[in-house]
């Protein structure tokens, strides 16, 4: 490896802000108490005062009340809540039809795969070869049997956002709950519940620098929903065991640290790696729309090479990036989301994804680009595929 690592994988997970953790610490350290009410001991009460600033600030990043917001584990256990919470609320009162799309994070996709299994009728939308979803489709999928919808805001591997609004009005219109999984949109792609009329959001501290283990669901008032977790009476009785409080502190003090002038910056250096790549590397595709996409996402298919050899060679130089190459997921399955897209499976071989985070600059790009420009080089001269081309 040769320096220090320039790290552009932070779909998958950023570094904590020292902010962060300088928040987090007293809760660690002084106010380690479980939260108590006002009846309890002073460190519990204070504790409890560290959970519902937490939880205001949350709730005020996306226009909701405290009392709406619940805290998890993360964004895989709110997705899971809120399928499983209302598909268990309203299976015997209006049906057992859910609606998803085909290019979900696994946290949804297999959520619902486990919801068919268990006797619900799940239909997996198609979306354009941008990723976006097809609001006619949505609209004639619809049954009176249909109990939620759950679209992602933003795609996990190509960065397609959503038409939010459009979805949650047509859900909105057919009477139906409206989950969506906003992990990778969240605080970097404004959402106000009180203009969009979205029952469940999915957010996590995670990919916005701050510490993992911790995420929120939003839970719009009077939503049924059942609680899928039993034992204690935490979170309003919404969600069992004891909170975290340092990482819901933590989480709060990530989403206060974003601004709008960070999120610009990423979508700058956005566009300079896909403004580099396809001028300066021959035979690329962008993954994902081109303008409706999230700020620090950029997806590119390099043809006639594989990906994992790239993200092999990128690591031995010093950079980490992913791709969507079926030998580098656990599943041993190509992207999902490349081929939901009509991609096939050379594209989804060849793609890597590039994510941007509050610590990378332009000569991070810059960096990746010569060297890939090499990389993709040596690849291609030894590749059967490439002859000709």
């Amino acid at each position: 490896m040769f320096g220090e690592m320039i790290y552009l994988d932070n779909a998958a997970s950023t570094r904590l802000d020292e902010k962060v953790l300088d928040a987090m610490k007293p809760y660690f350290f002084d106010t380690y108490a479980v939260a108590t009410s006002e009846f309890g001991y002073s460190m519990g009460i204070d504790a409890k005062e560290g959970l519902l600033n937490a939880r205001e600030i949350i709730a005020n990043s996306i226009g909701a009340s405290a009392e709406e917001i619940v805290f998890t584990s993360g964004d895989t256990e709110s997705s899971n809540m809120a399928i499983k919470g209302v598909a268990q609320a309203l299976q015997s009162k209006k049906g057992k039809h859910i609606i998803v799309s085909k290019i979900e994070d696994f946290s949804v996709l297999n959520t619902a795969k486990m919801m068919e299994k268990q006797g619900f009728e799940v239909d997996f939308i198609s979306v354009d070869s941008e990723g976006l979803l097809d609001l006619e489709e949505l609209k004639n999928t619809i049954t009176d049997k249909t109990i939620l919808v759950s679209i992602q805001h933003a795609n996990q591997e190509i960065g397609t956002l959503q038409n939010l609004e459009a979805i949650a009005k047509i859900c909105k219109e057919k009477d139906v709950l409206m989950h969506t999984d906003a992990t990778h949109s969240y605080t970097r792609v404004p959402i106000d519940v009180s203009k969009i009329p979205v029952d469940l959001i999915t957010m996590s501290s995670h990919t916005i620098h701050g510490p993992r283990g911790v995420g929120a669901l939003y839970i719009r008032e009077d939503t049924p929903i059942t609680k899928w977790m039993d034992g204690g009476y935490q979170e309003s009785n919404r969600r069992a065991g004891l909170e975290n409080i340092p990482g819901a502190v933590g989480f709060a003090k990530a989403v206060e640290l974003v601004t709008p002038e960070e999120t610009k910056k990423l979508e700058e250096l956005r566009d300079y790696t896909i403004k580099r790549a396809e001028e300066e590397i021959p035979h690329v595709t962008l993954n994902g729309s081109r303008d409706k996409r999230i700020p620090q996402n950029a997806n590119i298919t390099f043809h006639y090479v594989e990906g994992e050899s790239m993200t092999l060679h990128l690591d031995m130089r010093g950079f980490a990036v992913s791709t969507g190459s079926a030998c580098f997921s656990r599943s041993l399955e190509a992207s999902h989301v490349i081929m939901g897209i009509g991609g096939d499976h050379e594209r989804a071989h060849g793609s890597i994804r590039f994510t941007f985070g509050r610590y990378n600059s332009k000569d991070d790009v810059d960096a990746i680009i010569e060297a890939i420009k090499e990389i993709v080089a040596q690849l291609r001269a030894i590749s059967p595929l490439f002859e000709g081309n």
